[in-house]
């Protein structure tokens, strides 16, 4: 909850993938509050007794999201899904507006990267959406630390400068910095 904060002011992208681990931790925890406040509330480093029950909240309201919502096993929350709607949106307002020529370079340079994940997996998602598959891929493989080849990393390299400028404009949109509108 802390961390998911502080992202969410400083890096929206950064902020889904770390809400997407939250859900798979969640997950694998069998959506258990008793073993999620056991493995991460509970020795999570807090000033006092109401965060602690703030971040216990926190966990129990996902828990009970994901189970309203049926992403018990697979998918992501509709507050999850919003942010990429949003990114989706924020991402077509950029391409439009033609005020920021270095977004715009960079990602027709990773455009045909993006169609390669859409011939290779689910056609229909949205580009941004597709990159954040990849990335969140890209995040796994690493994670169980599995060889990771030369291609796949030249190309997470090109996804990630593309999600950073995606971030840091949104970022600047959001506070009023970066005005698209005509």
């Amino acid at each position: 909850m802390f961390i998911a904060s502080k992202l969410k002011k400083e890096n929206i992208c950064e902020y889904l993938l770390y809400m997407w681990q939250i859900e798979d931790l969640i997950r694998a925890f069998n959506l258990d509050i008793d073993v999620v406040n056991q493995r991460i509330v509970a020795p999570y480093p807090v000033e006092n007794e109401t965060e602690r029950k703030e971040l216990y909240e926190w966990y129990e309201s996902l828990i009970e999201m994901m189970r309203l919502e049926n992403v018990t096993s697979k998918g992501h929350l509709q507050l999850n899904k919003n942010i990429i709607i949003d990114l989706d949106d924020f991402h077509n307002l950029i391409l439009k507006s033609g005020k920021v020529p270095a977004y715009n370079h960079v990602f027709f340079r990773v455009l045909p990267l993006i169609n390669q994940f859409r011939q290779k997996g689910e056609a229909e998602l949205s580009d941004i959406e597709q990159c954040f598959n990849f990335q969140y891929g890209y995040m796994l493989l690493r994670m169980k630390k599995t060889e990771i080849t030369p291609q796949t990393q030249q190309t997470q390299t090109e996804i990630s400068k593309f999600m950073t400028l995606l971030a840091k404009n949104y970022q600047l949109h959001e506070t009023g910095e970066l005005d698209l509108e005509d």
